[in-house]
């Protein structure tokens, strides 16, 4: 019988941990280009709920397992990878597969963690916190520049607000979805929180005087596209990350509306960036990790301990229960 190890798998579609297990499965051996990882932290991330919900195009079969964020030690490597070595602390952004005691990545989405940086911060890079270093280059942040982000109060929300401080930018605004949220985001040191409700976009250009926002960055899929549109600044951008409601994206603005505004709309995913242009990825990821190595970068981590408690970290980032970010030590 082939080795085995355990990892959290998702048996099938669920809107709750019902379809969750943590059990046996084949010991994964790294092919053409990849690495395998003894992993000691995987991160939580909200992408596990969207697949576990059924959202597509995420999962092709089941049963899945998940985890998009790995740290730990290379265990072996597969045919024409070099610049690594068996027992070097490693990082890794993967698509899937990381929630495992063994991980198999692509080297070309791993990086070293340099000596001092823990491995439990490390763990928080390849996800949340590379997807925010790389929202704000992609969305041209420039000093001075106000920055409205929803769904604040999660991991990348919080370290958006760190970047954008360091990089000179002007208001620092969140957009949540309730008031304890609100009080989340504040604390992670956003000027001000407002709850979406109908009235977002007039209460945020009235807190503006008027002015607008230069930078709305927003998970919510295209929901809240025409208050980001009604509440852009003149040159605005808007950058789409994610789609956490999981409903059907919207029809985007016709030419005329953005014409009339002078707004950019665009879209962003590390999946995409994974697939299309991998190179773009490992180096945000290097990026990111330098900047956690410098201080510059302190994510809200909470530690659980053992994969088996890994199905209620993300029954509780489901549930909107969690602020900063989950990682599990193995």
């Amino acid at each position: 019988m082939s080795e085995q190890i355990r990892a959290v798998v998702f048996g099938g579609p669920a809107l709750d941990t019902s379809s969750t297990r943590v059990t046996a499965v084949a010991l994964p051996e790294p092919g053409k280009g990849e690495l395998s990882i003894d992993v000691q932290f995987a991160g939580i991330n909200f992408k596990d709920v969207m697949v576990r919900r059924g959202d597509g195009p995420y999962v092709t079969s089941w049963p899945y397992v998940p985890g998009i964020e790995v740290a730990g030690a290379v265990r072996a490597l597969g045919p024409g990878v070099d610049g690594f070595r068996l027992g070097q602390p490693v990082v890794a952004y993967m698509n899937d597969g990381g929630l495992a005691e063994v991980a198999v990545a692509s080297a070309a989405l791993t990086v070293p963690v340099p000596d001092g940086l823990d491995l439990a911060a490390a763990a928080a890079a390849p996800g949340a916190l590379t997807t925010a270093v790389l929202l704000l280059e992609h969305g041209r942040l420039r000093a001075g520049d106000s920055v409205l982000v929803h769904s604040a109060a999660g991991a990348v929300g919080q370290a958006v607000v760190r970047l954008a401080r360091l990089a000179g930018a002007g208001p620092v605004l969140a957009a949540v979805g309730s008031p304890s949220r609100a009080s989340a985001a504040e604390a992670a040191g956003y000027d001000r929180a407002f709850v979406r409700e109908p009235q977002l976009a007039q209460a945020v250009r009235e807190h503006l005087g008027g002015s607008g926002v230069d930078l709305i960055l927003d998970p919510q899929g295209t929901t809240q596209l025409d208050a980001d549109l009604d509440m852009a600044a003149a040159a605005g951008r808007v950058v789409l990350f994610g789609n956490a409601t999981g409903e059907p994206f919207g029809q985007l603005p016709p030419a005329g509306r953005l014409y009339a505004g002078t707004v950019s709309v665009g879209g962003f995913s590390l999946a995409a960036l994974s697939a299309r242009a991998p190179w773009l990825l490992a180096a945000g990821l290097s990026r990111t990790v330098a900047q956690l190595a410098a201080g510059e970068l302190d994510p809200r981590i909470t530690i659980v301990d053992g994969l088996d408690a890994a199905p209620a970290a993300q029954q509780a980032l489901a549930e909107s229960r969690a602020s900063g970010k989950q990682v599990v030590r193995l």
